[in-house]
């Protein structure tokens, strides 16, 4: 490295007020045109897509393949310039200071961004100072990241001798270089194992307990579950539903009764299925002999319920349980493949 680059003062952020939202997009469209060399039908990426993030906290972004995810993530990134709407990142106009944005977050991909041929050391350095740090305190800053990440021990081997779990957390350590105040995580755990998933976890809950907003794209709905303050599900580039995973499992999913009766009304089926008709939103499923299921509204409460009309109708129940819906059963209520109108 050259002595300009060693004596090079890192660039001084200019001061903006802390915010209560670190991400705001409002009404935001983004068009492409597909085919070769751009010349077939629009497609829509973004249809009027709004999106709140408060700052400090974890938002994940889930839909299926195709539904906007990458184009929000690139929009909120300053990689992506929107055809309309109002992007503002860290209290900042996106659109009309993207280098502003960029010197407040860390992206982090789904493939480690790095040099195979270079240490994990020296490539977490060459980030700080692609940032404008000194070489001094780039490395300091990287050797930190290092010890944070458990990398000590392969820090000063090439990066093309780690795993795959290695690799992404190089990369997320590359994304924290800056002390960014947002981080944008696209999937950063897919094709981990369990326990390299769990550590990335970890990772993660710690930058959201130090202040940093995260925002997180993911095809595990149990990742979104387990880490997200709230979660905002898109799809054809609009947003299908937002909140807690709970107020989604709550609001969007239905809570399923299985109930098993005894061989003495196992064969009175048309009684069985009427009463649970009755009793809950749709037609009930007949699981086997004894055994039924049916979509309710009122989650435990509605297998007391039932217990109770299935007995005042002459069935006798010998077990019934509620089931509450997931996240997935939200996901794949509300993602339904339809075509955009």
């Amino acid at each position: 490295m050259t002595d300009a680059v060693e004596r090079a003062e890192p660039t001084a952020r200019e001061p903006v007020p802390l915010t209560p939202t670190a991400i705001v997009l409002e009404s935001v469209q983004k068009t492409f045109r597909s085919g070769p060399l751009g010349r077939g039908r629009v497609v829509t990426a973004l249809a009027d897509l709004d999106l709140e993030v408060p700052t400090g906290t974890l938002h994940a972004l889930l839909g299926p393949n195709g539904a906007g995810k990458t184009t929000t993530v690139r929009t909120v990134a300053t990689l992506l310039r929107p055809d309309s709407g109002r992007v503002q990142i860290c209290g900042i106009d996106a659109l009309a200071d993207p280098d502003a944005v960029r010197e407040r977050i860390g992206l982090s991909g789904q493939y480690a961004a790095v040099d195979g041929n270079l240490t994990g050391f020296e490539n977490l350095r060459m980030v700080g100072q692609l940032y404008g740090r000194r070489r001094r305190d780039a490395a300091d800053r990287a050797r930190e990241l290092i010890a944070e990440f458990g990398l000590d021990d392969a820090a000063d081997r090439p990066m093309r001798t780690y795993s795959g779990g290695m690799r992404r957390r190089l990369d997320l350590a590359g994304a924290l270089i800056n002390r960014p105040e947002l981080v944008i995580l696209d999937e950063p755990t897919t094709g981990l194992d369990p326990r390299g998933r769990q550590r990335m976890w970890e990772v993660i809950e710690d930058q959201v307990a130090s202040g940093t907003t995260v925002l997180l794209t993911t095809q595990y709905l149990e990742e979104a579950d387990a880490l997200a303050d709230r979660i905002t599900v898109i799809d054809h580039g609009t947003v299908r539903a937002e909140g807690t995973a709970n107020e989604l499992k709550t609001t969007t999913a239905r809570s399923i009764l299985t109930i098993q009766t005894s061989d003495d009304t196992a064969e009175r089926t048309d009684l069985v299925a009427t009463t649970l008709a009755d009793i809950g939103l749709g037609m009930p499923r007949r699981l086997g002999p004894d055994r039924w299921s049916v979509a309710v509204a009122d989650g435990t409460r509605s297998g007391v319920d039932a217990v109770k009309i299935c007995d005042r109708a002459g069935i006798d129940v010998v077990d019934a349980q509620v089931t509450a819906p997931s996240l997935d059963d939200v996901f794949l209520r509300l993602t339904e493949r339809r075509e955009p109108t």
